[in-house]
């Protein structure tokens, strides 16, 4: 006899199920059973993969689930009462229940979220149909009655039940877990139900986990949901089984019941799912009257064809036939939906003066470019149609659309008005439990110190973006973890344990871009929930997932220099009133490419960093095709060709092409290969590929897939032979300078897209230096070190960044112009009018003036209202008039104090001790001043005897010391503006004893650092000892020192923040980031 498991949790049931899904389904074919459901809980994340996965396999699959039956009604949310729930087991027999399912699901996360998703009876009888009942386990409803002894309720429950899904559609499900208690007892009444109410029994054994010696790291799994590690405050079914029995050993178990084990075939039978994957549909994009999708394109592209042909060189008929071509394969494809559909949305945004970018292999389409989709023309930069879409490639098109990210929101919520709220969402996305993290878990896990975890973990490499580290792959690559694994049992056991949950899904959240747009509800598709971390609504189907469901994913990506560069340009409108349009500025700029040459990178998009900032210098980038092969090859891997590339355009390499079909396209590279269009075409010019071939070998060698590569090189070595007329000596040559490229390869049109941003963010920097620099701040707002370092940045462009003002400063970061010099502009038509040369020096100086939203404890609100007034009524002229001016409120003694603190009433010859010594007073005095007064200009505007006035008398107080602004401005602002409390002992630091060169010693080395202690965290360890981290910094850079407990207690009396210290130590390399282990300190003075 044979056995069905009917009730099965993958890693799907987040941190409470083991199985991955593809281990699971072989096991089954192993084991020979014909069907195979999952049932994780209360959600369907896993349903399409297991789907596509039993079919590969030959497995019938039953998609499942089991969901959460609120006690009262999915609507009620009381604590004590409905964080309660039963569970019950739900299988499609077919489509409709499948999509009930769906249903069911989505609404118990949309609507009856409390703890868990809830359904409740009134949703299962609304989407009953198609839908097989199982009565559950014992935290069932009917489970609860049982335990209970209370048959009668047990036996109105069953009759609920055969109402809402009918006799035919309802089992009662039995298990056998005889460990744990009560559950004999209610396996037993129900089989007495069975026999008493004539209901088919059905056997099922809750597995969690494969294999009997799962049971350890599924107990580890669910202490890490619980985030609980004591075994004796949790609970814990380590002594029971629920691995993935055999049929045999449900035969055996079920021995005294064997209809329940037929019953599982009998069930498997009614249930028959056929799911047609990727077969996509499209939004319903409104059309005009009497036109179809593929019309409207046409007529669309042919219009904006006009104006393009323009000021083109190139032949218009070749121009045309290119048009055509790419047309005839969008609507043989029946993709004219999607462009239309993008096409409106970037036309959104742009209307909206939101600014978008579109990245990836899009760009290489003409129509793409006509339609306004992308803005790099691909006749300029000579890019391929069909590596984006060719008429062989069976996967749909991408177009990857970026937005300022500031206003990404917008977009999204414009599509949800045109296409409707139920019709849009965000994607899902899963989080896996990586490598160091399994071990550091295991540990934990196991009562060992959080150092033992630590230290196997450190000595795990890190993986690279697609190629994760595995342990089994860091045993290999490093010999001092393979060591300590074959030597120290406790190493060993940890890893072991380690390597079974590695790889597990985690949690799901919210996909950085990923939106779907259905045109029809979403849950005609795909289940829905809420962002856990949020409110947002998403699919449980990830993005591979999606697309089989039969909707497209839509990349809406939030780009914080976008947002720099419109922040930039309306800044420069709002003081220059110049009108900037980016997409028209010179690419031949010099300051653009004097500034990059200088290595002045930060700020910049995808050109910043101290690795790439240094090939920039050595490069001396001339041309916007320099800085897109920056773009592309600065990354592992094809990187070694960056210095064949700048060898070769200064002159210092003679530039060479292996085959001399390469220079059609390698000429502008110096026949270097660059992007991964050069591999493409390589492949099909020299190895005669056809694109249908080439999109294998595109992917074959973008994921590195072992097989697929050793076929592809017999077939590219046999290409270059046969169609290239080469040696196969030389064509394995050019095989093997493919190799830096597998899984890193950057597509020529992405590299374009991305190069083209990259080019305006340092147009904008070259020329309206305060302007974009301001704008850089503002983007970077609550990231103080990031801050920090921008700051430096400003100070040595010559633009000094001063404190709030509540006379200057705005709610973001603001220009405070410099008086204006014969010298400081030029003419450039090209750019729309006058453009700023480089920030001077002194008081003609910009200046760019810290923004009341970035002081803590003030307020959005309050800000605008002080900016506000300002505006509205002119600058504030003393103390009492301010106080007199601002009656709102939330002014109190918290904002007041924040805007003293940061030295926002400076500019009023108020020392801030004085105000802060009278905060009592001025607050009544604000008080009095907002009395019967709300809608006059001030308190005594209206008097006519100006003599009477009552004038605001201050008590004296010491004035502030430098010391103390300094300390509040570091709480308010995040940093100091005034100065630094270094500057006493700058002449004790020199380049020899910095930080930066300390970090760049060897692990071991004695090193004497001198700084600021910032951030310090002292901890108790698990023995009770006290020891501490703290990040040092000084005028080069900051570190983490490590202070063990011996060091603790002899020098916790210096190891205060804000302190300034010497220190001795030596250099550690953790998670290869260097630190400082704390040997000795003592304070400046």
């Amino acid at each position: 006899m044979s056995f069905v498991h009917l009730h099965t949790h993958s890693n799907y049931s987040l941190l409470d199920g083991l199985s991955k899904i593809d281990e699971m389904v072989a096991k089954a074919k192993r084991l020979g059973m014909p069907a195979l459901a999952l049932t994780d809980h209360g959600n369907l994340y896993g349903a399409i993969e297991f789907y596509k996965t039993c079919r590969a396999k030959g497995v019938k699959p039953i998609i499942g689930v089991e969901a959460y039956i609120a006690l009262r009604s999915r609507h009620n949310k009381e604590p004590n009462i409905d964080n309660k729930r039963y569970h019950l087991t739900l299988l499609a027999k077919n489509r409709i229940g499948y999509q009930n399912l769906i249903k069911l699901v989505s609404t118990a996360n949309l609507e009856g979220y409390y703890y868990k998703p809830r359904m409740d009876k009134e949703l299962l009888a609304e989407h009953h149909e198609g839908i097989i009942c199982l009565s559950g386990c014992m935290a069932s409803e009917l489970g609860r009655a049982l335990q209970q002894n209370n048959q009668s309720r047990g036996e109105e429950i069953i009759k609920e039940h055969q109402e809402i899904f009918g006799r035919e559609n309802y089992f009662l499900e039995i298990m056998h877990h005889p460990k744990i208690e009560t559950q004999t007892a209610i396996k037993l009444a129900t089989i007495e139900l069975s026999k008493k109410l004539k209901i088919p029994l059905v056997a099922t054994h809750d597995s969690h986990y494969l294999e009997p010696d799962d049971a350890k790291a599924h107990d580890t799994l669910v202490a890490i949901q619980q985030n609980n590690f004591d075994d004796n405050k949790r609970f814990s079914a380590i002594g029971e089984d629920f691995s993935f029995i055999t049929p045999e050993e449900a035969v055996k178990l079920f021995s005294d019941t064997p209809e329940a084990v037929a019953n599982t075939l009998r069930v498997a039978e009614l249930c028959s799912i056929e799911l047609e994957l990727g077969k996509w549909v499209f939004p319903n994009y409104p059309l005009p009257k009497g036109e179809n999708y593929d019309q409207l394109l046409v007529k669309q592209a042919e219009k904006y064809l006009v104006n393009y042909l323009i000021n083109q060189l190139e032949n218009p008929a070749t121009i045309k036939t290119r048009l055509a071509y790419e047309l005839e394969v969008i609507i043989k494809k029946g993709y004219s939906p999607y462009f239309l559909v993008v096409a409106d949305i970037i036309d959104y945004a742009r209307s909206q003066g939101i600014f978008t970018n579109t990245r990836g292999s899009a760009a290489g389409s003409l129509v793409s470019y006509l339609l306004g989709i992308t803005g790099v023309d691909p006749l300029v930069y000579k890019l391929p149609f069909e590596r984006f879409l060719n008429p062989d490639r069976p996967s749909p098109p991408d177009i990857d659309m970026d937005f300022a990210d500031k206003r990404r929101d917008e977009v999204i919520n414009y599509v949800k008005q045109k296409y409707g709220e139920d019709k849009v969402a965000q994607i899902g996305t899963f989080g896996s439990m990586m490598a160091r993290g399994a071990v550091r878990d295991v540990a934990r896990a196991l009562g060992f110190p959080y150092a033992a975890g630590d230290r196997i973990a450190n000595l795990i490499p890190m993986g690279s973006q697609g190629f994760p580290m595995t342990i089994e792959r860091a045993l290999e690559l490093t010999p001092e973890l393979k060591k300590i694994y074959d030597e120290e049992p406790e190493t060993k056991q940890i890893i072991n344990l380690a390597k079974k949950i590695e790889g597990g899904v985690r949690h799901i959240s919210v996909h950085a871009a990923g939106v779907v747009i259905a045109p029809t509800t979403l849950t005609d598709f795909v289940p829905l929930q809420l962002d856990p971390k949020g409110g947002k609504i998403i699919t449980q189907y990830d993005m591979y997932a999606v697309e089989e469901a039969g909707l497209l994913k839509l990349d809406f990506l939030g780009i914080r220099n976008l947002s720099i560069l419109e922040d930039s340009i309306r800044l420069v409108k709002k003081i220059h009133g110049l009108e900037i349009d980016i997409e028209k500025i010179p690419l031949d700029d010099k300051k653009t490419f004097t500034l990059l040459a200088r290595g002045e990178t930060l700020g910049l998009f995808q050109l910043n960093g101290s690795g790439m900032t240094k090939c920039l210098k050595e490069l001396r980038p001339t041309t916007i095709h320099d800085i897109n092969v920056m773009v592309a090859l600065y990354r592992p891997g094809p990187m070694d060709n960056i210095n064949e590339y700048i060898a070769r355009k200064h002159g210092q390499k003679p530039i060479k092409f292996l085959h001399p079909k390469m220079k059609n396209f390698l000429e502008t590279t110096y026949g270097v290969l660059v992007y991964q269009d050069d591999l493409l075409l390589t492949a099909i010019e020299v190895a005669g590929y056809s694109w249908g071939e080439v999109d294998k070998f595109r992917k074959a060698v973008g994921k590195k897939i072992p097989e697929e590569m050793a076929k592809q090189h017999l077939l590219f070595v046999d290409g270059c032979v046969k169609n290239g007329g080469m040696k196969k000596e030389k064509a394995e040559e050019l095989w093997n300078l493919f190799e830096p490229f597998q899984g890193y390869g950057f597509n020529k049109a992405h590299a374009a897209s991305y190069g083209k941003v990259a080019y305006q963010t340092a147009y904008m920097k070259a020329n309206y230096p305060a302007e974009y620099m301001t704008a850089v701040l503002s983007a970077e707002a609550g990231d103080m070190e990031t801050i920090s370092e921008i700051i430096k940045e400003c100070v040595r462009m010559g633009l000094p960044v001063l404190p709030p003002d509540i006379n200057e400063s705005f709610g973001d970061f603001t220009v405070v112009k410099g008086a204006p010099s014969p010298d400081n502009a030029t003419g450039h038509p090209a750019a729309g009018g006058v453009r700023r040369s480089e920030a001077g020096e002194g008081a003609n100086a910009d200046k760019i003036r810290f923004g009341l939203f970035t002081i803590k404890n003030l307020g959005e609100e309050i800000s605008s209202v002080i900016v506000g007034e300002r505006k509205k009524n002119g600058p504030f002229r003393s103390i009492p008039d301010f106080l007199e001016r601002i009656t709102h409120r939330n002014l109190n003694k918290k904002s007041l104090e924040a805007l003293t603190q940061a030295g926002a009433f400076d500019s009023l010859r108020v020392d801030r001790a004085t105000i802060l010594g009278n905060l009592e007073r001025l607050l009544t005095y604000n008080r009095d001043a907002g009395i019967d007064h709300k809608n006059q200009e001030s308190l005594f505007a209206a008097m006519a005897d100006t003599k009477s006035v009552p004038t605001l008398k201050l008590e004296p107080a010491p004035r502030a010391t430098r010391r103390e602004k300094l300390i509040w401005e570091k709480e308010l602002l995040g940093l100091y503006i005034s100065g630094h409390p270094l500057d006493d002992f700058r002449d004790k630091f020199t380049d020899g004893n910095s930080i930066k060169k300390a970090k760049g010693q060897k692990a071991d080395t004695p090193v004497m650092v001198g700084g600021l202690i910032e951030e310090m965290r002292p901890i108790v360890t698990k023995k009770g000892d006290r020891m501490a981290f703290f990040k040092l910094a000084d005028f080069t850079d900051r570190i983490e020192v490590v202070v063990f407990s011996r060091s603790y207690d002899q020098y916790k009396e210096f190891l205060v923040a804000e302190k300034c210290v010497a220190i001795r130590g030596k250099l550690s390399l953790r998670n290869g980031e260097p630190s400082i282990i704390l040997e000795s300190v003592k304070e400046l003075g």
